[in-house]
């Protein structure tokens, strides 16, 4: 998933839920292995398209999952945290 962004957990089974709840709103996502430099309680994360940024917060804060936190890679192609609004 070229550019994709991704969310990591503290949990799998806010990590399985999110990704049923994601799959449910037709949302391109795929299961990913947390990188190892971000701190996350879960090996698992989920990518998703940039485009869908907007799409997977609000779901994540209507149906409130929790996550450690939602990243993207930068031009040097470390991880970098998103902040919500």
């Amino acid at each position: 998933m070229e550019g994709a962004m991704l969310i990591a957990f503290d949990s799998t089974q806010q990590a399985l839920r999110a990704e049923m709840l994601l799959e449910y709103a037709d949302i391109e996502i795929d299961l990913f292995p947390t990188p190892k430099e971000i701190t996350a309680g879960c090996a698992l994360s989920i990518q998703f398209p940039p485009d869908a940024l907007k799409d997977v917060q609000g779901i994540i804060r209507q149906e409130h999952v929790e996550i450690r936190g939602i990243f993207a890679l930068d031009h040097n192609k470390r991880y970098i945290s998103i902040n919500e609004e």
